[in-house]
């Protein structure tokens, strides 16, 4: 059951009420302190209704929260615990609870790796501190793909509140083509992440289109809270990307139909993992597999494609078959003595 922050300060306020042995509560009392607490807390001005302290009382009582609050009305108007040491914030945890709890602090330790967010790091420690204070603490028990000498992932908080606050930026960027970097100012519209490598997709004030920089290339950027940002017309970044392999496509781009064959030793590592999500199966015979995905052309698609080797060969379209042969011949021609040539 989810449970909201006003809730959870409700919850919280009775049971200080009620571990107060030195005062009698009646409904009305606690009523009026949990106001007084949402009140100071949070600023609201409109009280709490009487219903829904009886709601919040009974859900104390029951399981649904853990709780188990053993709450009593004493002289058919105050209500109290009857174990005068009970508190809700001493409720066991059950082992199921610590099991899950414990798989969770095992996957945002994996996250965190990464440092995306640097406030994770001290709850996250804490979160564990205090879960295996009472239990035998185990091994990790789940990987997930990192490599922390990647550049570039200290940006990720400061672009994404830059992402999330629509501000713009002035970048000093070097691509691996370039000589020397370049400052510009660009307006930040998404962060992307394609194989351990993120991108800040954006646009350049100066220039049309949507761009993507690579953070590894990033050397320097700040805010400028005294320029406009200037929001992308005409594009909805949550499907735009969803024809392509990688981060690399411009407006004007639209998906190939891309008719791939794989030998049948490959094929079930294509099934149970595909290329793209519109793959699909379109035939079988006793050594090959033929599949379908409609995306964009682009560099990813062939170094993906390139990945598996002799293990798939491309039926269509004609465009990539000529980009995959040769790649293919230059790759041939690294192998082979000039004087055989």
């Amino acid at each position: 059951m989810a449970v909201n922050k006003l809730a959870l300060i409700r919850y919280k306020t009775i049971d200080d009420c009620l571990k107060n042995r030195f005062r009698k509560w009646s409904l009305d009392d606690i009523i009026e302190k949990v106001a007084e607490t949402l009140y100071e807390l949070e600023g609201i001005t409109s009280g709490v209704s009487k219903r829904t302290i009886q709601a919040d009382i009974q859900l104390m009582r029951s399981d649904k929260l853990g709780y188990n609050a053993p709450i009593i009305v004493k002289d058919k108007r105050f209500y109290a615990y009857e174990d005068p040491n009970f508190s809700i914030t001493k409720a066991p945890i059950n082992q199921a609870d610590v099991d899950k709890m414990k798989e969770i602090v095992g996957v945002l330790k994996e996250f965190n790796a990464f440092n995306y967010f640097d406030e994770m790091s001290d709850m996250i420690a804490r979160l564990e501190n205090n879960l295996y204070k009472s239990t035998r603490q185990s091994g990790n028990n789940i990987q997930l793909e990192s490599n922390k000498l990647v550049k570039g992932l200290e940006c990720i908080p400061p672009l994404y509140q830059a992402v999330l606050n629509k501000r713009s930026l002035l970048i000093e960027y070097k691509s691996f083509k370039a000589q020397q970097s370049q400052q510009g100012i660009y307006f930040p519209y998404l962060l992307k992440e394609y194989r351990n490598r993120w991108f800040l997709i954006c646009k350049a004030k100066k220039r049309n289109g949507i761009l993507n920089l690579a953070l590894d290339r990033i050397e320097a950027f700040q805010e400028l809270p005294n320029e406009e940002f200037i929001s992308y017309q005409g594009v909805d970044f949550e499907w735009y990307y969803d024809d392509l392999i990688g981060v690399t496509k411009s407006e004007r781009d639209r998906a190939h139909k891309v008719i791939l064959e794989f030998n049948n030793e490959n094929a079930p590592y294509v099934v149970t993992k595909p290329l793209h999500s519109s793959q699909v199966l379109v035939s079988k015979n006793d050594k090959t597999t033929i599949f379908r995905i409609d995306v964009v052309l682009n560099y990813e698609l062939e170094r993906e494609i390139l990945g598996f080797g002799e293990c798939v060969k491309v039926l269509e379209p004609r465009l990539l078959i000529s980009k995959i042969k040769r790649r293919l011949e230059q790759v041939y021609h690294k192998y082979v003595p000039e004087n055989v040539i």
